[in-house]
């Protein structure tokens, strides 16, 4: 402390506003303030003045601080350093100890929350300077050890926190954020296995929606696991709408699957619960504690703000999807010959997909941009679209723009890049003489050239007013002579294995000719 009586903390930043900040609002608190824009401004100031406390920004130019920690505490064990940072990482953490920081805060650090850090670091810097003298004894030693051990919890627990505020910041998919859920819960609280369920009135059991295990091969076989009385536990729990503990207890040691412990977390959004998070040690695996409940309790609070946001993304996506496809229909209703082709084109992509083990989400990105492929022919004239003969050089040019319309139109929503992708260059040609950017080979995306040859096959094998349908044999002739030029040889494999299999049933359910 200073002759004035007031404690003197050090800020050591390169970003000046929050020196500014920072400074003014510990200044109007009655502490004593002052600033350093690097580690080697800080140690110039610390010769010059006598500090109580320093906190310091990790990245910083000419000396970080990590390396102004270390050397503080070659001078001053005394002075107890605290650390902040906007990108924290588990090797920042251990870091920290090993250079004796007392705290680690995560920008945006609010000042209420430094206020409260630096109260609590004054504290404990008493005890530090006690510690330091027993120290010098034997059973100084072992006070030194548990504050060790202490600091070191503190770390584990802010890691734990960090992981949980961060896994759940990215997703569009209920069934994706379920899944982070168990796999979450796995990694915090040391759990064999953790299942995420869906409750509701009008359900007479539970609904496993995930499932996650430590070896990552869960299956969603919960209630058949455990059993019906399993399930009875399960709804209770949503009845009670409380985290539950369960720890050497008769009722689940006599699961069909006994269990040493089990907690069951319910995910509540406002104040009606949608499902309950639940996770289990087996038979001599240990129990849970009240920590454990407490990290699980607060990842499910997080995941709740995140299932209304997903809710209303589903349901943002479902409405511009089914308007998109209106769009298509409108298209597709100008031309006879054309009607029910998209969904045609979309349900063959799959199949070609599935048959090139495509993963769920490719498949679910060829449906997508297969019933909206052609939704840019609605900026092409009647004139030009619907015309029975030849198109003259000049109209074909304008039909050549429909992808990039098209790609346009869903690309402006923000919300299905990659289908965008897919519809633009669904007319591009392996040997590269397609359009509309004249891709060759492997810089077509894949899934563009699956489209590429499930969009031909449909156009052959449909009727137009200029021609006839034709038959299968005749379209499989030239695809397969297409290989390599305008098509992909592999996605052309794909097509062959699928005739040779089980052409009849599938493509006769189209309306192909044999």
């Amino acid at each position: 402390m200073t002759e004035s009586g007031k404690e003197t903390i050090l800020f050591v930043d390169d970003e000046e506003s929050i020196l500014d900040i920072t400074g003014e609002y510990f200044r109007h608190k009655g502490y004593r303030v002052l600033t350093a824009e690097n580690g080697r401004e800080a140690l110039a100031v610390l010769d010059a003045h006598a500090v109580d406390c320093c906190f310091t920004d990790i990245n910083m130019p000419g000396m970080d601080g990590l390396e102004l920690a270390e050397e503080i505490h070659k001078r001053d064990l005394s002075i107890p350093v605290v650390v902040m940072t906007g990108f924290p990482s588990l090797e920042n953490t251990l870091s920290t100890l090993k250079n004796g920081v007392v705290d680690f805060l995560v920008k945006p650090v609010k000042l209420e929350q430094m206020e409260l850090c630096v109260r609590r670091v004054f504290r404990e810097r008493e005890l530090l300077v006690k510690n330091m003298i027993l120290a010098k004894e034997v059973e100084g030693k072992a006070r030194l050890q548990a504050l060790n051990d202490e600091l070191t919890a503190k770390v584990e627990e802010l890691n734990i926190m960090n992981r949980i505020m961060d896994d759940f910041s990215s997703f569009s998919s209920s069934e994706a954020l379920f899944k982070k859920v168990t796999e979450t819960a796995v990694a915090i609280s040391g759990a064999e296995a953790a299942r995420f369920f869906i409750v509701s009135d009008a359900l007479e059991a539970p609904i496993e929606m995930a499932a996650s295990d430590a070896s990552g091969g869960a299956s969603r076989n919960g209630l058949a696991l455990f059993g019906s009385d399993f399930g009875r536990l399960v709804m209770e729990a949503v009845e009670e709408k409380v985290p539950t503990l369960i720890s050497q207890n008769f009722r689940i040691k006599h699961f069909l699957t006994p269990l040493d412990s089990v907690v069951l977390v319910p995910l509540t959004i406002r104040e009606k619960s949608l499902g309950v998070l639940v996770a289990t040690r087996g038979e001599g695996r240990g129990c849970f504690d009240e920590r454990h409940v407490y990290h699980l309790s607060f990842m499910t609070q997080k995941a709740a703000a995140n299932v209304e946001n997903v809710a209303l993304y589903e349901n943002i996506y479902d409405n511009l999807f089914s308007t998109l496809s209106a769009l298509v229909k409108a298209v597709e209703a100008r031309d006879f010959y054309t009607n029910q082709h998209s969904n045609r084109v979309a349900e063959i992509a799959v199949v070609l997909g599935r048959e090139m083990g495509c993963s769920k989400e490719e498949l679910d990105i060829l449906h997508f941009a297969g019933r909206l492929h052609d939704i840019g022919k609605i900026g092409i004239r009647d004139d030009i679209l619907l015309k029975p003969e030849a198109l003259t050089d000049e109209e074909f040019e304008k039909i050549k723009k429909h992808p990039d319309i098209g790609a346009d139109i869903v690309g402006q929503l923000g919300l299905w890049d990659r289908e965008a992708q897919i519809i633009r260059h669904h007319h591009e040609r392996f040997d590269g003489s397609g359009y509309p950017d004249g891709l060759h080979g492997e810089a077509i995306p894949l899934l563009a050239r699956i489209l590429s040859v499930a969009d031909a096959f449909d156009a052959m094998a449909s009727g137009r007013t200029y021609r006839k349908k034709m038959s299968l044999a005749k379209v499989t002739e030239i695809i397969r002579q297409g290989s390599g030029m305008q098509f992909d040889p592999r996605v052309v494999d794909a097509y062959l294995t699928i005739v040779d299999s089980e052409s009849v049933a599938f493509f006769e359910e189209l309306g192909v000719e044999k």
